[in-house]
């Protein structure tokens, strides 16, 4: 099996030092080689993010400067906003596969509006890998959304998980389990979908 490149990409709210990111990082550098980034507005120290265009462009960028030292696979990985803006990527790039950790998949805002558009454009086989307590992406609409997709999807739900896939106290005590123990069991889930398409090192 090849060992693939990941690169992986933050959310709206916290950059690649986020504790969140490093820890998720570690984990999947046993599956592959992990690049994290910093889009520019998180770079810059802004909080608000730069808009879609803007933030594909960034992304692309790191795409390719990763393929500059990186002649094999390459899988983006990405929290939150950062696995939206990698399934965009992935419609123009040649990547894969891509994994989505809390895709967004209900906008913010008023409007509440679907972000399904991408996932229904996408080719590339997509793992979702979703909390069952995330409100931003509930597991009824994106069951709706994933039989709508031509690319194969794949989703594996944390049980209790919220959009960082973590788990309150009162759930971990009644699965008797750690964070580490549910992290852990996601990162086997998400070394067979890589191994499923002979990906993982």
């Amino acid at each position: 099996m090849s060992v693939p490149a990941l690169l992986f990409a933050h959310g709206a709210g916290a950059g690649s030092a986020h504790p969140w990111m490093r820890a998720w990082s570690s984990r999947l550098a046993q599956l592959g080689e992990v690049t994290l980034f910093d889009y520019p507005y998180m770079a810059a120290g802004r909080r608000a993010p730069d808009r879609l265009p803007k933030l594909v462009d960034a992304h692309v960028d790191r795409l390719s400067a990763l393929r500059a030292r990186h002649d094999g696979p390459v899988v983006l990985v990405g929290k939150s906003m950062g696995a939206r803006v990698g399934c965009h990527v992935s419609l123009t790039e040649a990547v894969d596969a891509v994994i989505c950790l809390g895709y967004p998949l209900v906008g913010g805002g008023r409007k509440k509006t679907m972000r399904d558009q991408v996932l229904k454009a996408m080719t590339t086989p997509v793992m979702f890998v979703q909390g069952s307590r995330d409100p931003m992406s509930p597991l009824a609409p994106l069951h709706e959304v994933m039989s709508a997709m031509k690319a194969a999807a794949t989703l594996h739900v944390v049980d209790g998980g919220n959009h960082s896939l973590a788990l309150g106290k009162r759930a971990l005590a009644a699965a008797g389990a750690s964070q580490e123990d549910v992290d852990l069991r996601t990162l086997g889930a998400i070394r067979g979908f890589l191994e499923g398409r002979g990906l993982a090192g």
